[in-house]
């Protein structure tokens, strides 16, 4: 657990430190606001000794004045800081998001693997809001409240400091009893969050799965898992809540303690003449009026917990590392040349995938790779761009291993088409392009080439139509051709393609493999097949099976030996004559 000092520097130095100037200002304005509440308990006596017992008709009218200069003195101080403090805590949320969402995609693949959706984006939003505000009321406690404790019992101490010291006797006993409930409200708050990332989560998975959860009919089923979560979430709230509620009351306890002795031995005071009504009024005023930012003061604690259990998830998430860099001294991509996997061992955890895979895929040639499912095709192609590393083994792309080659210049040298193709919300213009800026002719050419220009004329705004989430305004088909145009215009030496064609018609296939194949010209193709006839035309095929080539050649040489590919093929065609 990290320490609430280290948490508070850390928050302090990458973005409190920013708004100094403001910080400042507005712990000036809240000094000034609680040092209003002094001055009003101090301008109890004169009202009552004064104006009201002895009836002195001068002091009424500054008295009266200086009462409304205090409440309008307290509105000014009190708008202004808290105007500038949502100022700083709304920036400070929006640099601790943009940093963070910089951050994670920094880092690699693998810690999207092991930390779902909605964890991660809980911790963007609820935490990093949760952490923002709570400087609001620690600044508050700091300034007024601390300045209102001062200046009320230096009042209460003018009038008598035995008083005083009745009022405050039971404060000691809080200490201890408050110390184990920050503890509670810590440990609490962070099973919230937890709880809350686990709701995040099970919403994403219900509202992109919602037409699986329809077709096997298990709404009530999904309904039950979200309502679980729901409760753990609210019941991990409760008891957060019931943790900072206990704070303000232990300290309500303490005052009745005080109050009880106060009057007691005051009202003996007065009766005997002691003192003034206005002096016991003005006394009253002040110790009644320290209990209120006292107890502010105690929320702080309870307020610094809940917010140190998101400052301490945000701050675990900002060490996090990538293990996949970029070397020191990065050697230049070749323009060509062939890819080369060498005694290549890969395990994700205890499970093997890879093991001693060797083969080498030849410039400006097409290599399929086909196998069973679990062979490891697919890791090949994420070994290829490094979104994963070997355990053992060497790739390299014309001769120049791809470890020594600076990360986004091996990925700019790589087009992929995926099976699944990943779109955004956004145009379908802006899904193709994806940041870049590309000649309208080249543009037209690559959504030609990919038959997009056809549906895309069909559309109501046509290249400017969304896509919808994840590319739901778009069929398959459709969405698998908006990939292939993005390969299309990367223009890049070495072609990745998985199943590029798998979800087109048999028409559309024809039309977009042709296309794939003038692109593929030139240049070093990698295609990973199921449907066997689409690779019949490769210069080589590479057959995987638990993580090694077992066989290579071309369609007609491995149908001629009668090996695992011919068995592949014969089955599949089976299948399809059946």
């Amino acid at each position: 657990m990290t320490s609430g000092r280290d948490l508070m520097r850390w928050v302090w130095r990458g973005y409190l430190s920013r708004h100094k100037g403001k910080v400042l200002a507005a712990v000036f304005l809240m000094s000034l606001e609680g040092a209003m509440l002094g001055l009003l308990s101090w301008l109890i006596q004169p009202m009552f000794d004064r104006v009201f017992v002895a009836g002195d008709r001068g002091a009424v009218v500054w008295v009266s004045a200086a009462v409304a200069g205090v409440f309008l003195i307290r509105a000014l101080s009190g708008f202004g800081h808290r105007v500038l403090m949502a100022v700083v805590g709304r920036n400070v949320a929006a640099h601790l998001q943009r940093d963070l969402v910089g951050h994670m995609l920094r880092l690699d693949s693998a810690f999207f693997h092991t930390h779902a959706p909605g964890l991660l984006i809980e911790r963007i939003r609820g935490d990093t809001v949760v952490a923002s505000t709570v400087w609001k009321t620690v600044f508050g406690a700091a300034g007024r409240d601390l300045v209102s404790l001062l200046s009320l019992l230096a009042v209460a101490l003018s009038v008598d400091w035995l008083w005083t010291l009745i009022a405050v006797a039971g404060a000691p006993l809080l200490m201890a009893p408050m110390a184990w409930l920050q503890r509670q409200v810590r440990r609490t708050t962070s099973t919230a969050r937890t709880a809350a990332a686990d709701l995040a989560t099970r919403l994403d998975e219900t509202f992109h799965g919602i037409d699986t959860i329809k077709l096997a009919g298990i709404e009530a089923h999904d309904h039950a898992r979200f309502s679980g979560a729901l409760d753990r979430f609210v019941n991990a709230e409760i008891r957060t809540e019931a943790g900072q509620a206990a704070i303000p009351a232990l300290i309500d306890v303490v005052a009745a303690i005080g109050f009880f002795g106060v009057l007691t031995y005051g009202g003996y005071e007065i009766i005997a003449g002691e003192k003034s009504v206005g002096q016991f009024m003005s006394f009253f005023t002040a110790i009644a009026l320290v209990f209120e930012p006292l107890r502010r003061i105690g929320n702080v604690s309870g307020a610094w917990q809940v917010a140190a259990a998101s400052l301490e998830r945000l701050h675990a998430v900002s060490l996090e590392r990538p293990t996949i860099l970029s070397p020191d001294a990065p050697e230049p991509v070749p323009a060509g040349g062939d890819v080369v996997f060498e005694g290549v061992h890969f395990a994700y955890g205890s499970d093997p995938v890879l093991n001693g895979l060797t083969f080498t895929a030849r410039a400006g040639e097409t290599t399929a790779i086909v196998g069973p499912s679990g062979a490891g095709k697919s890791t090949v192609f994420a070994l290829i761009a490094r979104l994963i590393e070997p355990q053992a083994g060497r790739i390299a792309i014309g001769g120049t291993g791809v470890d020594r080659m600076e990360l986004s210049a091996l990925r700019g040298a790589l087009s992929v088409v995926r099976q699944e193709t990943a779109l955004f919300d956004d145009s379908l213009r802006d899904n193709i392009l994806l940041g870049r800026d590309v000649p309208q002719a080249k543009l037209e050419a690559a959504l030609a080439d990919a038959h997009v220009t056809e549906f895309a004329a069909a559309l109501p705004q046509g290249l400017d139509s969304p896509a919808g989430t994840r590319g739901t305004n778009l069929s398959g088909g459709q969405r698998q051709r908006v990939a292939i145009a993005r390969a299309l215009l990367r223009d890049t030496p070495i072609l990745l393609l998985d199943e590029a064609t798998s979800a087109l018609d048999a028409q559309s296939e024809t039309q977009v493999q042709a296309a794939l194949d003038r692109l593929a010209r030139g240049r070093t193709t990698l295609v990973i097949a199921h449907r066997l006839a689409t690779i019949r035309n490769a210069d080589r095929i590479l057959v995987m099976d638990r993580g090694r080539v077992i066989e290579e050649g071309r369609h007609d040489e491995l149908l001629a030996r009668g090996g695992a590919y011919a068995r592949l093929y014969r089955l599949q065609f089976s299948d399809q004559d059946s």
